[in-house]
């Protein structure tokens, strides 16, 4: 007997259960396809990211810092052994995960993390290690990149990670939140607000854009981001897409080109949290780019994927992304470099969506950022 089908699914039925406890197996009808959303795997501790492996099965992470590997069955593995120690103070911890382009003939993760420095500073850092055939541990783990200035802060890391098509590893960096750090994401002699690009081993690839400027750090590739948490290579131009947190207000879709300047905290389209103006209190200055889209008031967006899969062919070239805020998976449809329409998935749930990656099988599999997190699957019907 078939389920009756829900609106985006709805919570009613679960009402009466705390919504990080309560599984999900429903039907749903979205404005172009019906699905069915379920709950792969749950009791994970804030969930923050996954990677899907050749196998089918998944690594996640747990922003207290360990390393999971979920089976296809959704079994639950130990801690992958190996992890580099992270700081998971506020919302540092253990965050973003990524294979090698080259990772069937490597077996190369990149961690993503929050790294401890003296006197409770913190920095952005990125690690790799190689994974054993059995995923039970990380081995010969090295940092490959960590942000400079280390600083008194445990917010606004940024932190994902995204290889364009020729194997160079962007990796999005936050500015740290405080007043006093937030004006170096207009300088170029600090990493905080920015965006940089290296190569898998963390050298430096010649093009980049400050590459043999004096006081400008190599690595850099755009600059005056506020907190990039949701970053992705889109799949026709092999150009890096990105989202941003606005403060309130103005979450930023941005198309990061070589050298641009984002704006922030000089121009933003959102206020400071008092409600006091941002910067120069305007949303646009020459010199600055402006932003492909913005979000008033915000979805907090976290995780983004290009869908390119056969599951869901109405779906083909839409871009999903994590709402925090929200508490949803938008959907935007897209025509070249605009956006089109916007559907928001998964609203009623309840649930913080951390992270959103497309499966082997073109299935869309979310993570929740709950003490009790998920991994939610969205699958097509079938007949």
């Amino acid at each position: 007997m078939s389920r009756p089908f829900a609106r985006l699914l709805s919570a009613t039925a679960l009402a009466a259960l705390p919504a990080a406890a309560a599984a999900l197996d429903q039907d749903v009808r979205t404005e172009e396809v019906a699905a069915n959303v379920a709950t792969f795997a749950d009791g994970l501790d804030h969930p923050w990211a996954l990677a899907f492996l050749p196998d089918g099965s998944m690594l996640v992470t747990e922003r207290p810092g360990r390393l999971r590997r979920v089976s296809a069955a959704g079994e639950i593995s130990d801690p992958i052994a190996g992890v580099p120690k992270v700081d998971a103070r506020g919302q540092g911890g253990l965050l973003d995960v990524a294979l090698d382009p080259d990772f069937e003939t490597n077996r190369l993760v990149y961690l993503s993390y929050a790294e401890p420095g003296e006197g409770g500073t913190t920095s952005t850092a990125v690690a790799r290690g190689r994974l054993d055939r059995d995923a039970t541990a990380l081995a010969d783990v090295t940092v490959v990149f960590s942000q400079k200035p280390k600083v008194a802060s445990t917010a606004h890391y940024g932190s994902r990670l995204a290889f364009d098509d020729a194997g160079r590893l962007y990796v999005t960096l936050g500015e740290r939140f405080a007043e006093r750090f937030r004006g170096q994401a207009q300088e170029l002699d600090s990493h905080l607000g920015k965006i940089v690009r290296i190569n898998p081993d963390g050298s430096v690839p010649d093009d980049n854009p400050f590459v043999g400027r004096e006081g400008a750090l190599p690595e850099i590739w755009s600059y005056g981001h506020r907190n990039v948490q949701a970053a992705a290579i889109h799949p026709g131009s092999g150009a890096l897409w990105e989202i941003e947190h606005g403060p309130r207000g103005g979450d930023e879709l941005n198309i990061p080109k070589a050298g641009g300047n984002y704006g922030w905290p000089v121009v933003s389209y959102g206020v400071n949290y008092d409600g006091s103006p941002v910067g120069t209190g305007r949303q646009r200055a020459p010199g600055m780019e402006d932003p492909i889209r913005t979000w008033t008031p915000v979805i907090a967006p976290s995780g983004m994927a290009f869908y390119s899969g056969k599951a869901f062919p109405e779906w083909e070239g839409d871009l999903f992304v994590g709402g925090l805020a929200s508490t949803a998976l938008v959907r935007l449809a897209l025509d070249g470099r605009m956006v089109t329409h916007e559907e928001r998935l998964l609203e009623d749930a309840g649930q913080r969506i951390r992270d959103v990656a497309e499966a082997p099988g073109g299935e869309i599999y979310v993570v929740t950022d709950e003490d009790d997190g998920a991994i939610l699957r969205i699958a097509p019907l079938r007949d």
